[in-house]
This record gives structure tokens, sequence and C-alpha cells, in this order.
């Protein structure tokens, strides 16, 4: 595969929406899936989200995990994954916690028209490159030059508009849910992915390799029928760990 093995990983309440319309992030994980999640990023290369993830929320996306730092300076890594965003206008906020936590690079995908002045606004933001990623972006420009950098596994956290790039363009191995057990309801929140054309569809579904109790959450993970497995990526019992909201 000439690309990243890539997991989409997101938290959703029953009628699937990621997020409420308040102010504040909904919470729709557990400590225990949020710690799972982290055990994922820690086998990850890289870490993928959306502008509108690093604007709204103001994630870090780092390991937390001490050990698994550790374990990942040990073999040789960096103890966090490189991150990326992709942002059409690269319009982001250089001093974002997106861009001054963690030992690893971080990387703007922007679109052609936007790339000059956005080379600028990051010129002086330690470890942080921008990428022209073509009008309009294109992931697999993203998903070529994330090769090129060494990312062999690519997780992506969100948000919807980026969930739906990667579901619609087929870019898309696994998928890691945690259904929250409550609905939100509102038509102005964001839902898990938007409408398009999608290729795991009706004839051609996702194939479901595990369904998990956390709590009163139910974890399932899917696996794209076109998809090569990947190496590694599962606990001692078997299990493959899981998803969460970005943070």
């Amino acid at each position: 595969m000439d690309r990243p093995y890539t997991i989409l990983s997101c938290a959703v309440s029953l009628d699937g929406y990621i997020d409420d319309a308040s102010p504040d992030r909904l919470r729709l994980s557990n400590d225990r899936d949020f710690d799972e999640v982290d055990a994922l990023r820690a086998e990850c290369d890289a870490i993928l989200v959306g502008a509108g993830t690093v604007r709204k929320d103001n994630p870090r996306l780092l390991v937390r995990s001490q050990e698994r730092r550790e374990r990942r300076l040990a073999e040789g890594r960096t103890g966090d994954l490189v991150k990326a965003v992709l942002c059409e206008s690269g319009k982001l906020d250089p001093c974002a916690r997106f861009f001054v936590t963690g030992d690893a690079e971080k990387v703007v995908y922007t679109g052609a028209s936007a790339y000059p002045a956005a080379e600028q606004r990051f010129l002086n933001a330690p470890d942080t490159s921008v990428v022209d990623a073509g009008d309009p972006p294109s992931l697999k420009t993203v998903l070529a030059d994330l090769s090129r950098r060494g990312v062999r596994r690519l997780l992506v956290e969100g948000g919807t508009h980026v969930h739906t790039l990667f579901l619609t363009q087929g870019v898309a191995d696994e998928l890691r849910l945690a259904v929250a057990p409550f609905f939100v309801g509102d038509a102005t929140a964001p839902r898990f992915t938007g409408p398009g054309v999608f290729p795991d569809g009706p004839g051609d579904p996702f194939r479901l390799d595990e369904v998990r109790r956390i709590g009163d959450i139910a974890v399932m993970r899917y696996r794209s029928r076109r998809s090569p497995d990947a190496g590694g990526g599962a606990d001692d019992a078997g299990n493959a760990p899981h998803s969460g909201a970005a943070r």
C-alpha cells in the first residue's frame, strides 16, 4: 500500500453526534476509553485532525502515558506522534497547543492559494512545516507526503469534514467508534460524517471485527474489506485499542 494504514477514531452519541452546540466540549467517553485512545496513539506514527478541531477544542494530541512515551523513545521514535492538520485557508494560530506541545514535527496542509501566507505565518513556529496540498487540498497529496515522512500508521480524530473526506475517498482502513449511551438531538450539532457518496456503502460494507463494552459505552471496530491487515495494534488479550475525542 502506497499510503499509511489509516484508522479513523471517534466517539459518538446514540444518534451519531460527536458534540453538542454548546461552547463546552461534550464528554462522550470515559476514563478507560480515553486511556485506550492513548494506547492507540502510542502505536501510530502520526495523528491528523481538521482545522475546526484545532480552533474549537485547542487539543494537544499527545501520548499521555509516560510509560508509553518511554517505550516509543526506546524504539528510536519521538515520544509523541507527528501532528498533521488539514486547513485549506492556512489560518491557524501558531500559538495553539497543537503547535507548541509535543516533541515531534507538526505539519499544516493548506490549499495552494493559501500556501505563501501560511508559510510566512508559521515561519518561526518550531518543528512546524507547511505543505501545499493543492486547490482544493488533496488527500492523495497529504497521504503521500506523510508516507515520505515515514508515517506507516495514521490516526485520524476528526472532525466531521475530515472524517467525511477519508470515508468518501475510500482511504479509511479501520473505524473505531465509541458509542455513548445518550442522545444529543440537536440538528445544529456536528455529526460523525456529513453527506457524501461512500464506497463502503450497502454493496460493500465495512466488516465488523470487534464489539466490546467499557462501562456503558459500546466500542466497535470495523475494517474495510478493501484494506490489508495492519500489523500490531492489539493488546495482550487480542483487543485493539480504541477511540475518543481529540484532546
